[in-house]
């Protein structure tokens, strides 16, 4: 049984307002044995195009190796954006070392719910993929029933848009008062190349097509995630 860490600690900071949620990079960042073409920061996998997509939306020119100058390029985007990620799961074990969400098994999850609370200017949660089993937005639901909240629908198109209301005490010499923060969910299109089966069957993706024909799964979602970043 391999036992799967993340490698990352959550990237925050005190001015994050937006925060990308995922599971777990592929295997090979927790056991150093990057690709050439890896970055060695969250999302870092060539086979991941979320770094792809921003550098499309925003022109930014950004180097895909294992340079610490890639690192530092996202991190700059990251800190400028006031964006933060934090992947719900902390550790999992596998039978088969693969990067599959399905295959995650004895998922132990980050208190996220502990960090939104930490950070007081966080007002949006990112989570790369839906609903599906062990998603981020799955492991978000279960931990949410265990702090008695739950999200609710906003919009029902692709993307899919949730809020939850998150209390929230502040204590005024000795009375506290008790009042909640309004966070909203964006459930994208997952950045992984396995999501692209799914794209096709979009009503808005093969309205898009017939229009032009040499547009693709990867336009969608740049289209989808320049919205929200």
């Amino acid at each position: 049984m391999f036992i799967h860490n993340h490698p990352y600690p959550p990237y925050i900071n005190y001015n994050t307002t937006k925060l990308i949620v995922g599971t777990l990079p592929p295997p090979r960042f927790s056991t150093g044995a990057l690709l050439e073409q890896d970055v060695d920061f969250c999302y870092g996998s060539y086979h991941n195009s979320l770094w792809l997509f921003i550098d499309k939306i925003y022109n930014l020119n950004l180097r895909f190796d294992n340079s610490k100058a890639a690192i530092t390029q996202r991190k700059q985007f990251l800190n400028q954006h006031k964006i933060g990620i934090c992947d719900i799961v902390a550790s999992c074990e596998r039978e088969k070392i693969d990067a599959s969400d399905l295959g995650m098994q004895n998922v132990k999850l980050r208190d996220l719910i502990g960090y939104i609370a930490q950070y007081p200017n966080i007002n949006t949660l990112l989570f790369t993929g839906g609903n599906s089993k062990n998603g981020p937005e799955y492991f978000f639901r279960k931990q949410l029933k265990t702090y008695n909240l739950k999200l609710k629908l906003l919009n029902n198109e692709i993307p899919r848009l949730h809020e939850f209301k998150l209390p929230v005490i502040a204590s005024k010499t000795k009375l506290a008062t008790q009042s909640t923060r309004k966070i909203k969910t964006v459930s994208l299109t997952s950045p992984s190349g396995s999501a692209n089966r799914a794209i096709g069957s979009i009503p808005l993706y093969k309205t898009l097509k017939a229009k032009n024909p040499k547009f693709t799964t990867f336009d969608f979602r740049v289209l989808q995630y320049q919205k929200f970043f």
